[in-house]
């Protein structure tokens, strides 16, 4: 479980990275942030493209964010929308978030800051992962 005071961190720099987000095709807008092992926040947005198969989810942003600087350490994540109801990471970014480990809480959280806390084992119960 993620502290209070560390949920409200982490919601407002993804409420902040949602402002950024490029949605001109769904007007979606989805805003994420990650918690790292040192205490830092990185964030990512949504960017949609006209081909709509290269759009990229904020949750991989962030994450593609924090691994091309060299980090792994993920400790937590929280996602938020413009929506009235909890939003939840799609299939695709469940199993990219398992990727970086098995039992990162994911904070989901609607517009207003309600959430939802889940392991990313309870929203990805049998993810795929590759022995290397």
């Amino acid at each position: 479980m993620i502290d209070a005071d560390t949920k409200a961190k982490l919601f407002a720099a993804a409420k902040a990275a949602k402002e950024n987000a490029y949605v001109p095709y769904s007007n979606f807008r989805v805003g994420a942030a990650i918690l790292l092992s040192d205490g830092t926040i990185e964030t990512g947005c949504n960017v949609e493209n006209a081909s709509y198969g290269a759009a990229i989810c904020a949750e991989r942003t962030a994450l593609t964010k924090i691994t091309s600087n060299g980090r792994r350490d993920v400790v937590a994540i929280c996602v938020t929308g413009d929506t009235d109801d909890v939003i939840t990471p799609c299939g695709i970014c469940r199993q990219f978030i398992f990727e970086f480990g098995d039992d990162i809480p994911v904070i989901c959280t609607n517009k207003d800051g309600e959430e939802m806390e889940l392991t990313i084992n309870e929203l990805l119960p049998h993810g795929f992962r590759l022995e290397i």
